[in-house]
């Protein structure tokens, strides 16, 4: 089980220092902004949608290494992906990291990679750091006008997708 820990850890430092698809999105047809205050993470998601595929994304942003890890291996994930796809891999995700500690955030064999977020559940400050860019995703989708925040409205569900006002 440490040897599993050691990898997950290194995987996500990999990616926290070398994250993949970190740029602008030139001809971006789709872009949301997220911004966690308590950890000060602020992400920018940029989609290329060709119909109901994503022929792109990339982010942009600073935050803490599960955060900016995060953002880069949700990338690689949903690239090539239709909207129903990246919905389902979304929901996949948000159950992971969000798994009561003693369910074990039991990954689903679709998450591949994903599944190093595993742990994130043990620690509920990191699963607002670990979901920002998949909220932030998600409103890309979505086209919505209003930044994500990871604090929580009266009308969001408490899982560190709140949408600021």
């Amino acid at each position: 089980m440490s040897d599993l820990r050691d990898l997950y850890q290194e995987v996500i430092l990999d990616h926290s220092k070398r994250p993949r698809n970190f740029r602008a999105l030139p001809g971006a047809s789709h872009r949301a902004e997220g911004y966690n205050p308590l950890c000060g993470d602020r992400a920018t998601v940029y989609l290329r949608l060709e119909g109901d595929r994503l022929s792109d994304v990339a982010f942009e942003g600073s935050g803490c290494s599960i955060s900016t890890a995060s953002a880069s291996m949700m990338t690689e994930s949903v690239k090539g992906k239709s909207r129903e796809e990246v919905e389902r891999l979304f929901t996949r995700f948000h159950d992971l990291v969000t798994a009561a500690p003693d369910r074990g955030g039991k990954a689903a064999p679709e998450l591949g990679k994903l599944a190093v977020f595993s742990g994130v559940s043990e620690f509920p400050v990191r699963v607002k750091c670990a979901s920002l860019p998949w909220h932030t995703l998600k409103a890309a989708l979505e086209r919505e006008p209003a930044a994500v925040s990871t604090e929580v409205s009266e009308s969001s569900s408490g899982d560190g997708g709140g949408k600021a006002r």
